[in-house]
């Protein structure tokens, strides 16, 4: 249950958002374009940062520039 404690985690580097453009999802409410995210872990296809809400979100590394 790692992700239960991902807030408290130690950073491993920060991300800045480049676009917000999806195709499927609303992410342009959690995300700004050009603001550095907390980066608290990763997987082959998606980083999980704190969000604009405060909470852990898992987004595409596609949204990032890392």
């Amino acid at each position: 249950m790692i992700h239960q404690t991902w807030t408290e985690a130690p950073t491993i580097r920060t991300i800045k958002c480049v676009h917000t453009d999806a195709a499927k999802f609303v992410v342009d409410h959690v995300l700004t374009v050009g603001k550095e995210y907390e980066l608290k872990n990763e997987t082959d296809e998606f980083y999980f940062i704190i969000d604009n809400s405060g909470k852990i979100g898992g987004f595409y590394k596609t949204y990032f520039q890392g």
